[in-house]
């Protein structure tokens, strides 16, 4: 079975939101883990180094990334257990993200917002986090992890095409 696409795209004040989400049968203390801590971070995303701590940067490996380079990752703002703001600058440009969760009956949903100042290369970005969003729930299912090839390029013009669905606010922030 293919992925499906859940990216939504919102125009703010500034530029545009590009919003995946995911749901986990965990309480947010469980799933802040699997987004903090370096050996959980590792099975899905890349182990990080250094001293994690608003208004530092660490260092994280790319593990699932060609030739798994690290980059500096800055932490913006940190509130456990419900929201992670995090910026970074690579040869793809600048990445200005959060990482929000909200509990309710036994369920914790992610959502993962990039500030986009442009929405060009929508088609891969967009792939790349359902790609990584899936090994998330992957590493925390004990399930195969997926392959790459299954989200780009079957995905790009689902995100391409996102700028002329995208809704207005009253979402994430």
């Amino acid at each position: 079975m293919s992925p499906i696409p859940t990216g939504r795209l919102f125009r703010t004040g500034t530029g545009s939101d590009l919003v995946l989400s995911r749901t986990f049968r965990a309480s947010a203390e469980d799933v802040w883990a699997s987004l903090t801590e370096t050996e959980r971070t590792a099975r899905w995303f890349g182990p990080w180094e250094g001293d994690a701590a608003p208004g530092r940067t660490v260092r994280v490996q790319m593990a699932f990334e060609e030739g798994t380079p690290w980059c500096d990752l800055r932490i913006e703002a940190c509130d456990p257990p419900r929201r992670l703001a995090l910026s970074m600058i690579d040869e793809s440009g600048a990445w200005h993200l959060e990482l929000l969760l909200a509990e309710a009956d036994g369920s914790t949903e992610l959502r993962l917002v990039q500030h986009l100042t442009t929405e060009d290369g929508l088609g891969e970005t967009g792939s790349g986090w359902e790609y990584y969003l899936d090994l998330l729930v992957a590493s925390r299912e004990g399930g195969p992890r997926p392959d790459f090839d299954d989200y780009h390029p079957a995905m790009k013009a689902y995100f391409e095409e996102l700028p002329a669905r995208a809704e207005t606010p009253g979402h994430v922030r």
